[in-house]
């Protein structure tokens, strides 16, 4: 799995431009993390953690400044973008470099908040240390895909690797796997669709590259590619479920 990551994860100017191509056709034009933002108790969130924080992005949306943020990534290439997010929202920043689920490197009853946005389906084993971590009281943040993410695609291919992947933790079973945890759990949806033209194809393609990885386990991206384009140039326009959901979970 290490290896899809590093791939898929390692690169962000890659991760920076899909999310343009993400943001730029969404249906939904408002960012989720303004949604989140309107979710948790800002007031009460001092210390936070940042579970597969990668380089920062729920950090550069964040409004306020925290005692302190730590992000846990497996990548060592997302430490220098994170910290430079962190260091101008927190009095203090730390990054550490983790291959989850492991200990996590802190006391009992130490963060306010606990992130886990959309990287929990890469280490739902870990959902035990975060109830230990957190503060009696303090909230986990999960944000997620559907399992109808893949529906569109599944016309044509199978894709098993990702789906299963995405069932370890989905908008469908998330509320499941967080109540054997914790004593609350809410949620908010978000529901949007991914919409391309026929003058999109190059948006398209980069945004399938983004997952080629993991789509690799089940069949070879440039036919995926190939096809799909084949598709939207045939029919003018090709849909995408984006559907979320926003987890929170109280300790």
């Amino acid at each position: 799995m290490l290896e899809h990551l590093i791939e898929s994860y390692g690169d962000e100017d890659l991760h920076r431009r899909v999310g343009w191509v993400i943001k730029t056709h969404s249906t939904n034009r408002e960012d989720i993390r303004a949604v989140v933002g309107r979710s948790l108790d800002w007031p009460s969130v001092r210390r936070i953690l940042d579970l597969g924080c990668g380089y920062g992005w729920l950090e550069s949306s964040l409004n306020g400044e925290f005692e302190e943020i730590l992000g846990v990534d497996a990548l060592e290439e997302n430490a220098r973008p994170f910290l430079a997010a962190a260091h101008a929202k927190a009095r203090k920043a730390d990054f550490r470099r983790i291959v989850l689920p492991a200990s996590l490197p802190r006391e009992s009853d130490s963060f306010d908040l606990v992130a886990a946005v959309y990287s929990l389906y890469f280490f739902p084993g870990i959902l035990p240390e975060v109830g230990r971590v957190l503060e009696p009281g303090g909230t986990f943040l999960a944000v997620t895909h559907s399992e109808g993410m893949l529906e569109e695609g599944e016309e044509f291919f199978h894709f098993r690797n990702l789906r299963g992947l995405i069932e370890c933790f989905s908008a469908e079973n998330g509320e499941e796997k967080l109540r054997r945890y914790f004593r609350a759990v809410t949620y908010v949806d978000y529901s949007n669709s991914l919409v391309f033209t026929r003058e999109d194809g190059a948006d398209l393609a980069l945004y399938i590259a983004f997952k080629a990885e993991f789509i690799s386990k089940d069949v070879d991206p440039t036919a995926v590619t190939e096809r799909l384009l084949e598709e939207l140039h045939r029919r003018g326009s090709l849909s995408f479920n984006k559907n979320d959901r926003i987890f929170l979970a109280r300790k």
